[in-house]
């Protein structure tokens, strides 16, 4: 995984990863309304805008992306509607609108390159800046977390949302650093780092410990599991949903997540009774059986895409599961 993957961008230098994939998934039609969840540059709702005469509505919860997109806004000429806020608020975010469904949701995962490329923002292990990280500029910040959270703890959140095999040894060292001055700049947190954790191809020491701490300080992981459950709710049938996801942790979600809502429930043994027809029914049909990664032409023109997958999916005429079990 690279820490900052995810590409979002209107113009030529900033094509967003698997472009032609995610509008092959979503296939916007005359009429249709359209969400993109993570606005980020603007490159899917251009996209999605160009390849029919349809409606865009779009979320970031970076108020800086959406300052940026109202020049977008306005040249569509009604056709886009910015919204700040986190896409997985998007059911109530739509509401305040007055739209209650969409044809079609795309979602790209992560942080943005305008994001990690801003040295100000503290995403990035290779350019000095704050060591700050919030997507949103509120709440905990990524200093606050490798400054006050015990080691063990630090060490245990490093393993698990940065998969780093060195944790416990990148914690310890975090831990000796921080008595002498907390930290405050990226490239403080960077170097120590380093010292513990071998450099690999291609990949910086400190990519897998800031990739953890970026996911806690904007909670990641539950904004996407609680935004695939309002997607779900919110698509009409027929509509369709578009994820790119950019590691393994990330692409696991969205895979259970499909793969449990495209197959009816395993009955656990013929001796029980069956369940009612109406919960066993799947919320959606799998677009594609695996993930589609980005083409060898893709990589040579942007190496950060390599781990990017895309999964997508139609949804039916069944309840959302939530609905299913409740019933």
């Amino acid at each position: 995984m690279n820490a900052g993957a995810r590409i979002s961008g209107c113009g030529p230098a900033h094509r967003p990863v698997l472009l032609a994939e995610v509008l092959l998934a979503l296939e916007p039609r005359p009429g249709g309304t359209y969400l993109d969840g993570t606005f980020g540059a603007g490159g899917y709702s251009r996209a999605i805008l160009a390849a029919a005469p349809c409606n865009v509505i779009a979320i970031d919860r970076d108020p800086e992306a959406i300052a940026a997109g109202r020049a977008l806004e306005d040249e569509m000429s009604g056709r886009l509607t910015l919204i700040e806020g986190r896409y997985s608020a998007m059911a109530a975010l739509l509401e305040g609108i007055g739209v209650h469904a969409v044809d079609g949701v795309a979602l790209d995962i992560g942080v943005s390159s305008m994001q990690l490329d801003r040295a100000e923002r503290g995403f990035s292990f290779r350019e000095d800046g704050p060591l700050d990280m919030r997507m949103e500029g509120s709440g905990p910040s990524a200093a606050d977390i490798v400054n006050e959270t015990p080691e063990a703890d630090l060490a245990a959140l490093i393993f698990r949302y940065g998969e780093e095999r060195r944790s416990r040894q990148v914690a310890r060292a975090i831990a000796e650093a921080r008595r002498e001055r907390p930290f405050t700049r990226t490239l403080e947190l960077a170097e120590v780092v380093a010292r513990v954790v071998r450099a690999e191809p291609g990949r910086h020491p400190a990519t897998r410990t800031f990739q953890a701490l970026r996911i806690v300080v904007n909670d990641e992981l539950g904004e996407l599991e609680r935004g695939l459950a309002a997607a779900e709710g919110l698509l009409r049938a027929g509509g369709r949903l578009a994820v790119v996801t950019f590691h393994s942790l990330e692409d696991r979600i969205v895979k259970r997540f499909l793969k449990e809502r495209s197959s009816p429930p395993a009955r656990p043994s013929r001796h029980l009774p069956e369940r009612g027809e109406a919960s066993a029914r799947p919320s959606f049909r799998l677009l594609y059986k695996g993930a589609v990664e980005p083409g060898e032409a893709e990589l040579a023109g942007y190496p950060r895409a390599r781990s990017a997958r895309l999964r997508a999916a139609e949804r039916t005429e069944a309840p959302a599961f939530a609905l299913q079990v409740a019933a």
